[in-house]
């Protein structure tokens, strides 16, 4: 992979592994804003709690959204036959994945889940970057 692309926030969206991972056919509609203090995620997720959702960072700068996978409820009456099960486990689950600028704060993230909407805010580093340019001195021997 060249500089200019490694160098680019955004580039699992266009050259990784996929933002966006379908697993049963349901999505998970999304936002994601930026202010000058945090990166805003915002996600549907009407019926669902906090417990049915994770919300985790891998390899230390990937943003990992998902749903629990959910188990169906159990019929108490033996020998029970499903015959269409759209309630449970499968339906609405979502999987994604975000690879978050250089200049966050990962050990700030704050998630909440309020009336069906799950919010994410990943606040930004604004102090300033000690330079990445290394002087290397010359001498007349090695």
């Amino acid at each position: 992979m060249s500089e200019s692309i490694r160098g680019f926030p955004f580039r699992r969206i266009f050259w990784g592994a996929p933002v966006f991972r379908d697993l049963s056919g349901s999505t998970a509609p999304m936002d994601w804003l930026e202010s000058p203090a945090a990166h805003i995620f915002k996600f549907d997720v009407p019926g669902l709690s906090k417990d049915d959702i994770k919300v985790e960072i891998e390899d230390g700068n990937v943003l990992r959204v998902y749903r629990v996978a959910g188990g169906r409820e159990e019929s108490v009456v033996k020998d029970t036959v499903w015959h269409i099960a759209e309630r449970g486990g499968g339906r609405g689950e979502f999987s994604r994945e975000f690879e978050l600028p250089e200049n966050v704060k990962v050990d700030q993230i704050k998630a909440q889940v309020e009336n069906g909407v799950l919010t994410i805010v990943v606040p930004k580093d604004t102090s300033p970057k000690a330079s990445k340019v290394k002087t290397i001195n010359i001498s007349s021997k090695l």
